[in-house]
């Protein structure tokens, strides 16, 4: 007679199946140990074992052995293997931002708390990169024009714990008009960050918007309409920034001083 060993191992010790995922090109996805996430932009064979390159929203690259259950892609593990081992690519959504798209998501009812802007273009910047982040967030972004009267604004809102506002300034650097507007605010539920450039359009890398770089502009000069005289564009600035604007595909476009100071906004309106 045939002898019966039955499996006594419980269930929760039995090893489950992961699945393997091509690291096709774009596919985010988070190193299990060290926790970096970014995307794939390379796979490469060595004498060590194949690798994965991995970039994340700011630019910085790192190379990982592509090891089994070493990555997580959408919070579960996974096993990546070279594109060419699997019969089945798989290519997944990504945000502007660089964050992983969530299919039907709806957008979130508006939180109380904003994100303000210096202008028109900064608004319309922000959208086109962070638009879906932020309506699954449900913050709202809106312009002012100009900080001059920045205190007064930020005390019209009143923003509290549950109410918090963020500001984004242009060319805040020390020992400017801008920074100490924005030294000015002292509210614990405001925070005011800005990046270094003098306006919006130059927080786009000029290799996005198909120049060797952006123009000196000498001081006193209005500085978008010295850009367009000093790069042969036509002297209208709103033709100007829709051409910069329609340059930009995503976070890659952008530089890292104005990507980080907008995550910074975000998370502080959304934190709990």
């Amino acid at each position: 007679m045939r002898s019966y060993n039955p499996d006594l191992t419980p269930p929760w010790k039995k090893p489950t199946a992961v699945p393997e995922v091509p690291a096709e090109t774009d596919l985010v996805v988070e190193e299990a140990v060290s926790g970096f996430c970014g995307a794939v932009i390379r796979c490469e064979k060595t004498a060590e074992g194949p690798t994965v390159t991995l970039e994340d929203r700011f630019g910085k690259h790192r190379v990982f052995p592509m090891v089994p259950r070493g990555f997580l892609l959408e919070g579960r593990v996974v096993t990546l293997v070279r594109p060419s081992a699997v019969a089945t690519p798989r290519t997944p959504a990504r945000t502007a931002s660089g964050s992983l798209a969530v299919p039907g998501a709806r957008a979130r009812v508006a939180r109380a708390g904003r994100i303000y802007v210096e202008g028109r273009h900064d608004a319309e910047l922000v959208e086109k990169v962070w638009g879906d982040d932020l309506r699954i967030e449900g913050v709202v972004v809106e312009y002012l024009e100009g900080i001059d009267d920045l205190p007064a604004i930020v005390s019209e809102f009143a923003p509290g714990p549950d109410a918090r506002l963020g500001v984004l300034v242009d060319h805040l650097v020390p020992g400017t008009k801008e920074s100490r507007i924005a030294a000015s605010v002292s509210s614990p539920h405001a925070l005011v960050v800005g990046h270094p450039y003098i306006d919006i359009w130059e927080a786009v890398k000029p290799s996005a918007a198909g120049i060797t770089a952006w123009p000196r502009v000498p001081r006193g000069q209005d500085w978008k309409t010295g850009v367009c005289d000093a790069l042969g564009w036509p002297l209208n600035t709103g033709a100007a920034w829709q051409r910069i604007l329609g340059s930009v595909r995503s976070y890659k476009d952008l530089e890292p001083a104005l990507l980080g100071r907008v995550e910074e906004l975000i998370d502080f309106v959304t934190a709990p």
